[in-house]
């Protein structure tokens, strides 16, 4: 049966100045698939697909879509040409209803009737079996919901090429495999997809192809069912990595942190944490699950001393003196000045953890020397610091003089990650610091976080990959609207029952204990 090419790509390069984002790339996507697109970070994946999506304009080579050479220099010229793309962040209108973002900026030259556009939706989920109401506002919906409603809104104005960047991100296994369904029915229907992922487990399971783009070059596509997650990796890398993650048992455990009735409110007079109660002991790494935004941010905040307490406890036991020391309402500063090593890797990257403007040196300092006892600096440590995470974490930048807001977003976070670690904590709480990272590097985090394990840090880590919370934690928290819905043994736990907790309102397994 011959296959019949929906978009194909030849000779595509893109240039931001002396660097070239992509180089004579040719790609093919036929009718009736889904191609993968895999890539270590700044290999050009997001730059090519935006190229396909009218928001960037190929400085060389050709774009054909159903045989015929096209021009697309907006994201209407793509629409256009039947091709939309469902970002990772979502551009919807929290007071709309989903029909009303869905049809806006919808200019076919017809009366606009909210009636008809609720007619069309049912009638496209009922085709490709979307569960979603059309009158519901964005504000009101899940996570899962509100990537449905970006979904509709391409296929509601006739694309027949999806693409889809980190669509499984924020998702549980339950949502994913909804997911998957759906786009299985869009792909029987001919439409052609393309589905970014870090994650190689769901492109095995999803994609018919596999396309590996490397330093800005298409390096190889392959069929799914000739390759493996080993195989695959070595081609975006270039070289054999180990894709194992090395869990070790606790040694001499100890508490360190004993969290009890943790509860905090918001300005609307939302528990955001509602009596939440949890210890973790040193040598172990307790992993947090729940669906984006649960609580698992305001929780870690709530303990760094940047968030507000309304009732509870926060008892840290200093391994130094032996001492239960109360971190309640403690500022950051405070909270150090009791010697309590304490890192801490925010979610929001450059907004809380590290400055912008300020070079990889200075980002440095900012841990180290926050009181300086002299106006004039030591520079050495730092700049020495910054050159081994460089070195030691693969970060791709001209020099550590480089300000940070021209690096990469996954560069950003192993620099974020090495300052924090290097800082020698006893307590360490990351969030999502994986996010954004290819595979290779995501490991070599999970690797340094063993480590710490092993030299007896006591860690919490907030992950969104379930996969990697049932190899790595030792035990895995559950959170759901702020409540604690289960505590399991991370190397029992199966994903699908934390899956099922995630989105378990009623906090009555708060107790369980794997």
């Amino acid at each position: 049966m011959n296959k019949t090419i929906a978009l194909e790509l030849k000779n595509v390069s893109k240039y931001f100045g002396s660097v070239a984002a992509n180089q004579h790339v040719d790609l093919t996507l036929y009718k009736g698939e889904i191609l993968a697109v895999l890539g270590e970070n700044g290999c050009g994946k997001t730059t090519l697909m935006n190229m396909i999506a009218g928001i960037y304009f190929p400085d060389e080579g050709k774009i054909y879509v159903d045989g015929e050479e096209v021009v697309i220099r907006s994201p209407k010229d793509a629409f256009r040409h039947g091709i939309g793309m469902i970002h990772q962040h979502f551009k919807l209108v929290d007071v709309f209803s989903a029909s009303e973002n869905i049809v806006l900026g919808v200019k076919d030259g017809k009366r606009f009737a909210l009636r008809n556009v609720n007619k069309t939706v049912k009638e496209l989920c009922g085709k490709y079996g979307f569960e979603i109401d059309p009158a519901k506002r964005i504000h009101e919906m899940s996570v899962s919901e509100k990537q449905t409603v970006e979904i509709l809104k391409v296929l509601y104005r006739g694309a027949d090429i999806l693409i889809l960047d980190e669509p499984t991100a924020v998702l549980t296994p339950q949502e994913t495999s909804r997911l998957f369904d759906i786009l299985r029915r869009m792909k029987e229907d001919g439409k052609a997809i393309i589905i970014i992922t870090h994650k190689l487990h769901e492109v095995m399971a999803i994609s018919d192809r596999v396309a590996v783009l490397r330093k800005g070059e298409h390096i190889a596509t392959v069929n799914t069912q000739e390759t493996n997650e080993t195989a695959l990796t070595e081609m975006m890398v270039g070289k054999k990595v180990s894709l194992n993650i090395a869990r070790s048992e606790p040694v001499n455990p100890e508490k360190r942190l004993e969290v009890t009735g943790l509860t905090t409110v918001n300005a609307d007079g939302i528990r955001v944490l509602d009596n939440v109660s949890f210890s973790v002991s040193s040598g172990e790494i307790l992993g947090i699950a729940g669906i984006a935004g649960s609580g698992q941010r305001e929780l870690l905040e709530a303990i760094a001393g940047l968030q507000h307490i309304d009732a509870g406890s926060i008892i840290y036991c200093d391994p130094k003196t032996g001492h239960d020391v109360n971190l309640r309402d403690k500022t950051p500063l405070q909270i150090r000045d009791l010697g309590v090593r304490l890192s801490f890797v925010p979610e929001d990257r450059l907004g809380m953890g590290l400055v912008a403007n300020m070079n990889i040196t200075d980002n440095m300092m900012l841990r180290s020397y926050r009181r300086g006892k002299s106006v004039f600096l030591d520079r050495e440590k730092p700049k020495a610091l910054a050159e081994n995470i460089i070195k030691s974490l693969d970060v791709v930048t001209p020099g550590v003089t480089t300000p940070v807001r021209r690096l990469s977003g996954g560069n950003v976070q192993k620099v974020l990650v090495g300052r924090e670690i290097s800082s020698a904590p006893s307590l360490l709480m990351v969030a999502y610091p994986v996010r954004g990272l290819d595979i290779n590097s995501s490991y070599t985090i999970y690797n340094l976080l063993n480590k710490q394990k092993e030299s007896g840090v006591a860690v919490v880590y907030v992950g969104e990959d379930l996969d990697v919370l049932t190899e790595l934690c030792d035990r895995i928290m559950v959170i759901c609207s702020g409540r604690v819905t289960g505590i399991l043994d991370g190397r029992t736990a199966v994903k699908e029952e934390i899956g099922l907790l995630m989105t378990k309102h009623d906090a009555g397994t708060r107790e369980q204990e794997g």
